[in-house]
């Protein structure tokens, strides 16, 4: 049957209709999918404020050498701190993300003091957010004289930087000197371990740190009945001052306890169990004071002690704890003031309380820079006891029982 023009051009219009329809409808819904596209484009945070933290060390670092690992001096380096604070910062990944912000580490090797001062100039210049070091004391107060970004002092336990030395950008994560004296002296405290001989060492730290220990015995109430120098030599005439049992003989008084200063270590490490009298050795062999210690078994302790293992292979004893927990710090800073700017990082950093597995919350004393923390209490096989010790009190926070509390303050350059 044949079609009149007429049906022929309703036909095709009807059938032009269906196309265009057909097409309109993806169309429509793909400028649907690009407007929620743009508004949730438009709901997404901002691209995230990007950091970068610089981690001054000192090249060919004697205490990494083989010889000085083998030994395995208790508190001593075990291995470069760059391990643990890489650990802390991946860490805190989750936690910066959700801030909107990213943290990175670089490591500086430095070879003097100069050196440090450069390096420190460097990181400043290039907008660092802050600086981490782990340097002998004359570097590290080199590196922070030259900038005004918050330092991070990871292990140096040099007291004059808590005191008459101190800065108000320089935050000490590792304990100082008192506050591990404080320690052991609180532990023989408990043991009505009262009379001490005291072994020094020849070195001018050595002599430092007796006279710190000296004060410490003081402040508990505890006497030294003897104070005597020993020296570990190859002149024969010198040997006498390097044998146990003259040492510590009978004749020397009547003492509960050896506290040896030994800030090398070796002669330290040989003196338990060879004394004349029976008696315990603290101070750096037998009962040693220390941040941390691979052997500690509580508040999630060994599960921090394996991610470095993980990481690296080796087990996290106290240098890696500081650096670890620095590397904590620095994130926690980070998250509270994502955008910066120098003195938001510094105030946040100061306000901080950080979380290291030792039972407490752990902050910055305003008067020094310095970390409140526990110290454990390691013969290196367990961990005896911790620091502050059950029943000491204080009326504002007895972590202020470790170290110069805020009366005996020698820092001016902090309110």
């Amino acid at each position: 049957m044949g079609t009149s023009a007429g049906q022929t051009r309703h036909l095709t219009g009807h059938l032009e209709g269906h196309l265009t329809g057909q097409l309109r409808r993806p169309l429509a819904a793909a400028g649907l999918a690009l407007a929620a596209a743009a508004g949730l484009a438009g709901a997404l945070p901002a691209a995230a404020a990007s950091f970068k933290a610089v981690l001054l060390v000192p090249a060919d670092d004697p205490r990494l050498e083989r010889d000085r690992l083998e030994r395995g001096v208790l508190g001593q380096a075990t291995g470069p701190v760059a391990d643990a604070v890489a650990v802390a910062l991946k860490e805190g990944r989750l936690e910066l993300d959700t801030a909107g912000a990213s943290l990175t580490l670089e490591t500086v090797e430095v070879a003097d003091a100069a050196a440090a001062r450069a390096a420190a100039a460097k990181a400043e210049k290039a907008g660092a957010l802050a600086l981490l070091a782990d340097l002998p004391a004359p570097w590290l107060s080199a590196a922070v004289d030259a900038v005004k970004l918050p330092v991070l002092n990871v292990d140096t336990a040099d007291e004059a930087l808590r005191g008459t030395g101190c800065r108000p950008h320089l935050f000490h994560v590792g304990p100082g000197e008192r506050m591990r004296a404080d320690a052991v002296a609180q532990w023989l405290t408990t043991r009505n371990w009262r009379n001490v001989l005291l072994l020094t060492g020849p070195t001018p730290a050595d002599a430092t740190r007796g006279a710190i220990v000296q004060a410490s015995l003081k402040r508990y109430g505890l006497k030294t009945v003897a104070s005597k120098p020993f020296k570990l030599s190859a002149d024969p005439r010198e040997r006498d001052l390097a044998n146990p049992l003259l040492l510590t003989a009978a004749s020397v008084g009547a003492y509960d306890a050896i506290w040896i200063v030994d800030t090398d270590g070796e002669f330290a490490q040989m003196l338990p169990y060879r004394t004349a009298l029976p008696r315990p050795v603290v101070g750096d062999a037998g009962l040693v004071a220390l941040a941390w210690s691979g052997k500690y078994d509580r508040y999630g302790a060994p599960q921090v002690s394996r991610r470095l293992t993980k990481a690296v292979g080796r087990r996290m004893e106290s240098h890696d704890w500081t650096a670890w927990l620095a590397g904590k710090a620095l994130v926690a800073a980070a998250v509270a003031a994502p955008k910066g700017p120098l003195a938001a990082t510094q105030k946040a950093l100061a306000a901080v309380e950080v979380d290291g597995s030792k039972g407490v919350a752990m902050s910055f004393r305003p008067w020094d820079g310095q970390l409140r923390q526990p110290l454990l209490l390691t013969d290196g096989q367990a961990v005896i006891g911790t620091a502050p010790i059950d029943g000491l009190l204080h009326p504002k926070n007895v972590l202020d029982t470790l170290g110069a509390d805020a009366p005996e303050k020698l820092c001016k350059a902090r309110p």
